[in-house]
């Protein structure tokens, strides 16, 4: 399946012009809560439990979260395209290699002033969810590892980040735009995407990102 083919599974919509800032990651920062922060981990778990607790909604509840980010849904059938790279502290990575996890997919360059605001919150939900099978993975375009590395440096990013010199991911995937964000569930399936940035640090993604953590993998037969 060719770029154009795959990204075309999903309808575009074009991306919010109001970017949230982004709060950067400190160490420590979790164990300093008050009431708000309470309420919004509350609001999340309640979230959670309604997706998970009532099968039949499920769908629905997915759909109504996807719809608060502006995510573009894939239906349940849409397999990603493999891709193998290498990071830019030579780490070889694929998708294949991403197996039973969840994937976050995104699409950046240092240039790109949309993509930066992400990135500490990429940072935070690495931090915090991978060991409950979150793989946070940024790929490229089209630049050296020393300028991805001073970037990383800067920012204090520690997730993946996979070079794509000649951009063949980037066409593989049909991307046309930066930020793109792809959201792959445990059993493999393209969940959704994000074609610019979008407010990932919210209580919708976060439910999100947890439902589809809560999911089980694929049966090793059907792999």
């Amino acid at each position: 399946m060719n770029g154009v083919a795959w990204l075309s599974h999903a309808p575009y919509v074009s991306p919010r012009r109001m970017i949230p800032q982004a709060t950067p990651y400190r160490p420590g920062n979790e164990r300093k809560m008050g009431k708000a922060a309470k309420h919004e981990i509350t609001g999340i778990l309640i979230a959670i439990a309604m997706i998970l607790g009532a099968p039949d909604s499920s769908r629905a509840e997915m759909a109504d979260l996807l719809q608060k980010l502006n995510l573009n849904a894939y239906s349940r059938r849409t397999i990603p395209p493999e891709f193998n790279g290498r990071t830019a502290d030579g780490r070889d990575v694929s998708l294949a290699s991403l197996r039973d996890k969840v994937v976050l997919l995104n699409f950046w360059a240092t240039w790109c002033l949309e993509c930066r605001p992400e990135m500490p919150t990429f940072e935070r939900l690495h931090r915090e969810l991978s060991a409950q099978g979150l793989a946070i993975i940024g790929i490229n375009a089209r630049e050296g590892a020393a300028s991805i590395r001073a970037y990383a440096k800067e920012l204090g990013l520690t997730f993946p980040l996979i070079l794509d010199p000649a951009g063949k991911i980037n066409l593989t995937y049909g991307v046309i735009g930066l930020p793109t964000t792809f959201l792959l569930a445990r059993d493999g399936r393209a969940v959704a995407l994000a074609a610019g940035p979008r407010e990932w640090r919210g209580n919708p993604a976060r439910a999100l990102i947890q439902a589809l953590l809560a999911e089980p993998a694929a049966p090793k037969e059907a792999r």
